[in-house]
């Protein structure tokens, strides 16, 4: 047990879960303003169903088995057996209380089904979002956090995923294409505007998810060490460089810079850099948050080219982002950042060793995901319905789904004023 190691994860656990309000904002301010509590309540409610799933099964399918090397884990951990260890078992080699490691994973787990939210905004039943994200974490979510974080058979074969890569953001990205076409467009896109309603909402979540992903960041080396420092200062340049990127592309091709780039290009260099973050240095996180900035709001329009409807680009920034962070990786990591190093990435001699294993773990990923996903939005589909009715959809989720409104734009009284 190390004092100062349980301290700095302490931190970090709030600083992660502070991210999904952040992330509430940031799609809140980006759809219209019918349907901002229906995007705030869908994040939220991830912050309570998912930590009770977390603790009843998914912890443990994900990290039971540590180490096997195989495709899940087991029920050790189930309903906090053995959680309240003081160290936890030895083959975790933790210097953290174990339940304080189950506490920041849980964190991850909130918040990755959160991101799903933002392809499927404006449309998503919110009865059949609860279930669909309930079933998401066990089916697909647990599995997959296995396979890398909970050393299964990716972690075996050689894949590195520092703090999320494919385990957040391909899986997100993955299952956000696959509910969204089920889903099917909103009504009028991509015909009628659909702007907007508060930009500074969204650069309000921008800031708290930057703030928060040193925690997702650096708070993955489980420890207050260099490695931690490197993922800190990693994760800041690169979220710097995809601002810079975005807009330089906005400049070039639309003629100004906006806000809205700026935010998004932010989340682009953080997405991108998160798989890399305690494996790469020097100058390496510039070029990843650059290369994010720049591919990432091209791959934005593919869903105009395509047809699909990922309403708040989801897909264009973390399945691409994910995806290109866990390739680039497989260029950049160095085993003079982090030991853990074995392949080093094709730019620092490794050869191509390494860039197949991160493409092979990306891919499986997608795949594993997108299906499994699809699957089980068809299902509720099939059972309770998944989408809104069209009425409901034109009144907005605020009122239909919750009976509240964001804003009162009535007239205020005097009587009003004075309560």
């Amino acid at each position: 047990m190390d004092a100062g190691n349980t301290a700095w994860m302490l931190i970090s656990t709030g600083l992660v879960l502070f991210m999904t309000p952040g992330l509430a904002f940031f799609y809140g301010g980006m759809v219209r303003a019918k349907n901002v509590l229906g995007m705030l309540m869908q994040n939220f409610f991830a912050m309570g169903l998912m930590a009770i799933i977390w603790v009843a099964i998914a912890f443990s399918l994900a990290f039971g088995n540590f180490g096997d090397g195989g495709w899940i884990g087991n029920f050790d951990f189930a309903w906090m057996k053995n959680i309240n260890e003081s160290a936890g078992p030895a083959a975790f080699g933790l210097t953290i209380p174990f339940v304080l490691f189950c506490a920041y994973q849980m964190t991850f787990a909130v918040i990755t089904p959160a991101l799903i939210t933002g392809a499927t905004a404006d449309r998503f039943k919110f009865k059949a979002y609860a279930i669909f994200i309930a079933l998401w974490l066990v089916i697909v979510y647990a599995p997959v956090a296995h396979w890398v974080f909970g050393g299964g058979w990716l972690a075996k074969l050689g894949a590195l995923d520092f703090a999320g890569g494919a385990v957040v953001h391909i899986n997100a990205g993955a299952a956000a294409l696959a509910v969204i076409l089920v889903l099917g467009k909103r009504r009028g896109w991509p015909r009628e505007g659909m702007h907007p309603h508060s930009l500074p909402y969204t650069l309000l979540g921008t800031g708290i998810l930057w703030f928060g992903w040193f925690g997702f960041n650096a708070g993955s080396a489980l420890a207050a060490n260099g490695v931690a420092a490197q993922a800190l200062m990693n994760t800041f340049l690169a979220a710097s460089a995809g601002m810079i990127g975005w807009l330089v592309v906005e400049q070039v091709k639309d003629g100004k810079p906006t806000t809205l780039g700026a935010a998004s290009g932010a989340v682009a260099g953080l997405v991108a850099i998160t798989p890399c973050a305690g494996f790469v240095g020097g100058m390496s996180p510039i070029w990843i948050g650059l290369a994010a900035g720049v591919i990432c709001v091209l791959a934005i329009h593919l869903k105009f080219k395509f047809g699909y409807d990922d309403s708040l680009d989801v897909i264009g920034v973390h399945l691409v982002g994910g995806l290109l962070g866990a390739l680039l990786l497989g260029l950049f990591a160095t085993s003079d950042v982090n030991e853990l190093v074995v392949n080093e990435g094709l730019f620092y001699g490794g050869g191509l060793t390494l860039l197949w294993y991160q493409l092979v773990a990306s891919v499986v990923t997608l795949v594993f995901s997108f299906t499994a996903s699809f699957i089980i939005a068809k299902a509720i589909d099939k059972v309770i319905g998944l989408r809104v009715s069209q009425e409901d959809e034109d009144e907005g989720l605020d009122f239909s789904q919750h009976a509240e409104s964001a804003y009162n734009f009535g007239s205020t009284t005097s009587m009003d004023r004075l309560g």
